[in-house]
């Protein structure tokens, strides 16, 4: 103790090499000028020709602009600091610091000159920091003790100065005006090496504020979110506004619970339900390290007892291993940085550096420390000890890590001094290396990096042996940080290099996850499998068309889900099922619903079976049985109904998105799976009504599919058109159950029964849209139509337009013996003969309703543009209806065979033909394409660009903006054979 009564000055034990000599001696006679002309600095001019404290400060002209000109401004200054005990001038200026507030409640000063005598204040400070690092006065701990002392008073200070304003404006009532933080209902806790007691020389300062919202410092009726909110903005703008003068602190709030979305001051209870709820791994980390350092700190020490629990928990906590390294896996996560390189070295987060040796630390306190209260401590050095005192490390473990630790922070100070930057990023540049290398106090580079070096490699030995079991994170590309609330520089840049536009988004995104913005990933399972999975998860969305629509398709599928563990488990286990998933998510948002609804349809991805391109309707429908199974009761039925047609649909999108079908294909498999879950809904709902009504004698039934359904061209979202048409012996009018129904009356609940099982929404989601307006009299008229009466409408009232609809017909479902007599007579409907010119009449008036009712002028709508699938079927309905009574073969085709009979029968030309056959098949890929990959309309302006591409790629185009003017023409071609044939 004796000692720290004498200067700093003779107590000086070292100074750097000097660089360069010229340039060092040149700013000396620059200082010496100066001190000649301040009488105050005088006593400085003897030491300044020669010894320990020339050579520091000509090593300071050298190496560090910033200390150069802390030194330089103020001469006076510095011969205070040289000149006097430094452990006395260190604790005169943070009494100062901590009591400004007083000077400016007393009248003594003005608050413009308090705010200036804060930034004084911090640069005496630095300087003599600074000066007792480097002169080999002060440890490392006694280095950071005394940086993070100074941060206590500045914020304790501020603080209250704050409060005291505050007061003055009647918002709140200070219960001690000396001391304006006891029972102001608000506390102000230090994270991370503030907290711990370890500052950095020029680093932030991690701040959280709570407030008590049941204080009686505030006023009766007024706000205390908006008090408090305002007083910690007010506080940050204090400390880290730059100023003339410069700036005392910069302030980081973005450790409280879930920055994004919370007031920077929160309340009490609002952060005990956070922290029990959702709090993380990395967040227990950061509070082993809190501390109240300013307002009422009785209350933050009660906060941070009751938060006990989660920090410190009772059992040994193993599970935090994992979780921990899988943060500073993502920190690294990049193969071949396994080399410990010295140019460009990050000391704190890069191999074997400073953040290595605080995880060993702190994830072992977090294991153990609920059962060994002697490892809550904060600060890394003490831990070390009372790691090995449990006998959980040795004692080579502990001296190596120490010894280590203190290197590398003495090294990150040196960084920080030179520039007053918070940085731990070493030199690439050479030249810059070696003066780097002069400034910690090594006569050449060699020397410091092989200094550097082994001690980097003793960290990452210890570090590896306590994860020597965790896996590599599948990244390539770079760090990947998203375990704290900033934007880490690299980790944008590594998200650029993945491919994203918006990096700055994708990492609020992940973050959001962690603090559990999604319901579906706030289970402690979810968040320990998607910090293991996030780097190989940005991976594949980086591979994608677009990513940043990819990752946004993600986050909208989790907030949809109720829970997103089994889906992030099955995709962490299969690389191959990660890149489908991806795909899906870029390019066909529809397939990626389906997987947040049903994880496990992925599996179908990596079965075999995937590669065949199956369409056959006979095996589809026993696949659709088997998936059905065998139910236990109806609504178990209903559920898996919802479920098999999901999996099915999704596989027929999977298969068309991969190329193993074609969009002519994916129509067909979509209309087998469609028809194949009517005919297991009718056999099942029959089943149950006839348990309750019996059977009507004789009676017959059959569904019709019309529209795409009929022509076997359903797509991904498409309605179905039904039509029920039921045949009875009108002797036998009564079913035969235990409650007797009318046929009628039988046959139409019957049919709102099968309706209501292929619409109704379930907890598995919803099977189909129905529409049964195709039926006579469309929505006047019964739900079922009795055959003799269908046949009747049809031949004496329907309308053309209606007759259209029955050239698509087929009967997906009918009794024994009844579909040929349906198929009949439907044929005798349709091939019946017509006036050519009536019916070209009527279907162009019929067209020019619909333009007018829904439009024709959407370039992107391939269904209603003119030119587009409308009219192709149009004219193909209009050729059945005119001419099938001549030329049977038109009847009972597809759009394209029609126009390939038509051909045939010389009712077109064969160049006509083949361009409605060309154009149909191409209207229709891109229509399948559009259905798969966009829910609702497709609006352009929205429509992802990797959609578009998708788009022009299937018409073998280049990009979006000629294939538009490719399908403009080709429709334009279309109304050209639309005017000629229908003349």
């Amino acid at each position: 103790m004796p000692d720290q009564n004498r200067s700093l000055i003779d107590r000086l034990t070292q100074a750097p090499p000097v660089s360069d000599l010229k340039k060092a001696e040149a700013g000396l006679a620059d200082l010496m000028e100066r001190v000649r002309e301040v009488p105050e600095a005088a006593a400085l001019l003897p030491r300044l020709e020669a010894g320990l404290f020339r050579d520091l400060l000509v090593a300071l002209a050298d190496y560090s602009p910033f200390l150069w000109q802390l030194v330089l401004s103020d001469p006076a200054r510095t011969a205070r600091l040289a000149l006097e005990a430094p452990e006395a001038v260190h604790a005169s200026i943070v009494d100062d610091q901590g009591t400004l507030f007083r000077r400016v409640r007393a009248g003594e000063m003005t608050r413009d000159e308090a705010v200036r005598a804060f930034r004084r204040n911090r640069s005496a400070h630095a300087l003599l920091v600074a000066l007792a690092d480097i002169g080999g006065l002060w440890r490392t701990e006694e280095v950071t003790q005394a940086l993070s002392a100074f941060a206590d008073a500045s914020v304790s200070g501020g603080l209250n100065l704050i409060l005291t304003e505050t007061a003055d404006l009647g918002r709140i009532t200070l219960q001690n005006p000396d001391a304006p933080g006891e029972g102001s209902g608000v506390t102000v806790l230090a994270l991370g090496k503030h907290g711990a007691g370890e500052l950095n020389y020029s680093s932030d300062i991690d701040l959280v504020i709570f407030f008590d919202p049941q204080t009686q410092a505030v006023k009766e009726g007024a706000e205390a979110t908006t008090i408090y909110t305002r007083i910690a903005q007010q506080l940050a703008r204090l400390l880290q506004e730059r100023t003339p003068d410069g700036y005392v602190h910069r302030v980081d709030y973005r450790l409280r619970p879930d920055p994004g979305s919370t007031p920077t001051a929160m309340s009490l209870a609002s952060a005990y339900v956070y922290y029990e709820t959702l709090g993380q791994n990395w967040e227990r980390a950061a509070f082993i390290k809190a501390r109240p350092v300013a307002g009422d700190l009785t209350l933050g020490e009660t906060f941070l007892a009751e938060l006990r629990p989660f920090i410190w928990r009772k059992y040994f906590d193993f599970a935090s291993i994992a979780d921990v390294h899988a943060m500073k896996r993502q920190i690294h996560a990049v193969r071949g940085h396994d080399e410990i390189a010295v140019a460009g070295h990050d000391i704190k987060l890069g191999r074997g550096g400073i953040r290595e040796i605080e995880f060993f630390v702190q994830t072992q306190q977090l294991v153990f420390g609920g059962r060994r209260p002697a490892l809550r401590g904060r600060r890394t050095l003490e831990m070390l000890v009372e790691l090995h005192n449990e006998g959980w490390i040795t004692a080579q473990a502990r001296d190596e890590l120490s010894h280590a630790y203190r290197f590398l922070r003495t090294i990150e100070h040196r960084l920080q001094m030179v520039a007053d930057e918070q940085t731990q990023r070493l030199p690439s540049d050479e030249d810059e290396l070696k003066r780097f290398a002069g400034f910690c106090g090594y006569s050449n580079l060699e020397a410091f990096s092989k200094a550097l070096t082994d001690q980097a490699r003793i960290v990452q030995g210890h570090y590896a042996l306590l994860f020597e079991e965790g896996p590599e994170l599948a990244s390539d590309v770079g760090s990947l940080v998203f375990t704290g609330v900033s934007d880490d520089p690299e980790t944008l840049a590594t998200l650029r290099r993945m491919g994203f536009r918006e990096p700055e988004k994708t990492a609020e995104t992940v973050r959001g996850w962690h603090f559990g913005r999604r319901a579906a990933i706030t289970s402690a399972r979810a968040r320990e499998v998607l910090t293991e999975l996030t780097p190989a998860l940005l991976s594949a969305l980086g591979g994608t068309a677009d990513p940043d629509a990819a990752l946004a398709a993600l986050d909208a599928a989790f907030g949809r889900m109720p829970a997103a563990v089994e889906l992030l488990t099955i995709l962490q286990s299969h690389d191959k099922l990660r890149l489908r998933f991806a795909d899906l998510l870029g390019t066909a948002p529809r397939l990626a619903n389906t997987v947040a609804q049903s994880p496990h349809v992925l599996d179908v991805l990596i079965d075999p079976a995937f590669g065949i391109p199956l369409v056959d309707e006979s095996a589809i429908e026993e696949q659709l049985l088997q998936i059905i199974g065998n139910p236990e009761n109806y609504e178990d039925f209903l559920d898996r109904a919802r479920d098999a047609a999901r999996q099915m649909r999704f596989i027929t999108g999977a298969r068309l998105l991969s190329g193993i079908i074609s969009p002519a294909q994916a129509g067909e498999a979509y209309a087998a799976i469609a028809a194949a879950t009517i005919r297991a809904s009718v056999e099942r709902v029959r089943r149950e009504f006839e348990a309750e009504h019996g059977v009507v004698p004789g009676a017959k039934m059959a569904v019709l599919g019309l529209g795409r359904l009929g022509t076997k061209e359903l797509t991904a979202g498409s309605d179905l058109d039904l039509v029920l048409i039921y045949d009875f012996d009108e002797e036998r009018r009564e079913s035969t159950g235990p409650r007797s129904l009318d046929a009628v009356v039988y046959h139409t609940r019957l049919t709102q029964r099968l309706v209501a099982a292929l619409t109704v929404p379930t907890r598995r989601g919803l099977l189909y849209e129905v529409d049964l307006r195709l039926r006579p009299q469309g929505g006047k008229g019964p739900v079922a139509s009795q055959f003799k009466g269908f046949l009747a409408y049809q031949q004496t009232e329907a309308e053309l337009w209606e007759h259209m609809a029955l050239t698509r017909a087929r009967i997906l479902f009918a009794d024994p013996g009844f579909a040929e007599p349906l198929g009949e007579a439907i044929n005798r409907i349709v091939g019946a003969a017509r006036d050519p010119e009536h019916v070209v009449s009527e279907v162009r008036s019929m067209r020019d309703l619909i333009a007018r009712e829904k439009g024709d002028d959407d370039p992107w709508d391939l269904k209603l543009a003119r030119g587009g699938l409308t009219d192709l079927d149009f004219i193909a309905q209009a050729l059945v209806l005119a001419h099938a009574s001549r030329h049977a073969a038109l009847l009972g085709c597809p759009t394209e065979a029609t126009f390939q009979e038509a051909c045939k029968a010389g009712l077109m030309s064969d160049e006509d033909a083949t361009d409605l056959i060309e154009a149909h098949r191409q209207f229709n890929a891109i229509f399948q394409w559009q259905r798969l990959t966009i829910e609702g309309a497709f609006d352009p302006d929205r429509v992802p660009p990797a959609i578009f591409k998708r788009l022009a790629t299937i018409a073998g185009l280049p990009d979006a903006k000629v294939l538009l003017t490719h399908l403009n023409a080709t429709r334009e071609h279309v109304r050209e054979i639309y005017d000629r044939v229908l003349s």
